[in-house]
């Protein structure tokens, strides 16, 4: 029978949309599915402000009526603009193995960019940098944490099969972290406060860091991140979004805020204990017994995996050796949490200077992904 897609509008189609992943990734171990509210509000304009300067459009592909893949197409114009380029993005894009199937998902969403004025096809990848993005090239043995993207092996084929081509790599990186801070590590970072008039300042909750700072930490974010691939510059609507969305959920113990002497925001790094186990367990789902699994993974005493979420450093503070303040706070909550290992989230392959502050440590690079460009 011939592939039939269908636009995707209502809640409960938005709603098997995002199921359609949890059911394709049912029997594999390393998936780790999203927080289904989360997911969902991140096509409702009233709650996800990315949505304020990007079109979309979602489709499912349905064969003999029953669901056999899914896609989101994404015009995201801030971004277009700052890199003066008209792409049509995809994403969410999920799949069984049948390239009928994944040339009719992509070949939708190509029309569907060209009828507004789009010249190129690129993903995987989302709104904006914050979510999932890349398709997995290595790695597939390991488990996905809460902020990475997983597929199958398969897809690397189809996406090559339909003229992709790489436009981007990002590797990840895990390290097994020392208990004590290395003397050069430490006598480093006391150099750099001296030299730079910096200091560590630990907040102890969101509130706290809201009333001290507001949002000066996600303007050095969007200052730090201007050069990244496909970055798009954050509105106010969004940096309050994601400041609202993560940090009143964050174990404080590694929220890391370095300011100068005149008490502004110069670099923020982020790490949270990995609950992607927590989310396994409960099928993404809060209710009813998802939010004690994920509690309980976010408030342990003791960490078996730890996922670096970001380190942002104000550009005019980079290339001073800021980043060894980060681990030289760090470490000792390591040795109290007995973290046996740490994963970053992705990092550009061209990002030498980033990698190089975790390769200083006992590691191993164990995931690659990409995103893909095509003319349409």
């Amino acid at each position: 029978m011939a592939i039939e897609i269908r636009a995707i509008r209502t809640k409960k189609e938005i709603k098997r949309f995002i199921e359609f992943a949890n059911d394709l990734y049912k029997d594999c171990p390393y998936y780790c599915p999203p927080l289904m509210f989360d997911e969902i509000n991140c096509f409702n304009v009233e709650k996800n402000p990315a949505l304020e300067v990007s079109d979309y459009q979602l489709w499912m592909a349905y064969r003999d009526g029953k669901p056999v893949g899914r896609i989101a197409g994404i015009i995201n114009h801030r971004a277009n603009e700052k890199w003066n380029v008209k792409h049509v993005r995809f994403g969410w894009f999920d799949f069984i193995d049948d390239m009928e199937v994944s040339k009719a998902l992509l070949d939708t969403v190509a029309a569907w960019g060209k009828e507004r004025g789009m010249t190129g096809l690129n993903g995987p990848v989302g709104f904006t940098d914050f979510d999932h993005e890349g398709l997995l090239l290595e790695g597939y043995e390991y488990l996905a944490p809460m902020a990475s993207l997983y597929n199958y092996p398969y897809y690397v084929k189809h996406v090559d099969a339909y003229g992709l081509v790489k436009e981007a790599d990002w590797i990840e990186i895990q390290v097994y972290p020392p208990y004590e801070i290395p003397e050069r590590l430490n006598r480093i970072a006391e150099l750099v406060k001296q030299r730079s008039h910096i200091r560590v300042d630990k907040v102890k909750n969101a509130r706290e860091l809201e009333r001290k700072y507001g949002i000066q930490y996600m303007d050095v974010i969007d200052e730090a991140y201007q050069k990244l691939y496909n970055f798009q510059p954050m509105t106010e609507k969004q940096k309050n979004y994601y400041k609202k969305m993560y940090f009143p959920m964050l174990n404080f113990d590694f929220v890391t805020v370095i300011v100068n002497e005149k008490d502004e925001v110069i670099a923020a790094g982020v790490g949270m204990p990995d609950i992607s186990e927590a989310l396994r367990k409960c099928g993404g789902k809060l209710f009813p017994f998802g939010w004690y699994h994920i509690l309980k993974a976010l408030k342990a005493k003791k960490i078996e995996a730890f996922n670096m979420l970001l380190i942002a450093v104000r550009p005019d503070y980079q290339d001073k050796g800021v980043t060894a303040l980060f681990f030289q706070d760090w470490i000792p909550y390591i040795a109290k949490y007995q973290i046996k290992r740490m994963e970053t989230t992705s990092i550009l392959e061209t990002n030498t200077k980033n990698i190089a502050n975790f390769t200083q440590f006992d590691h191993k690079q164990h995931k690659r992904r990409r995103a893909y460009i095509k003319e349409i």
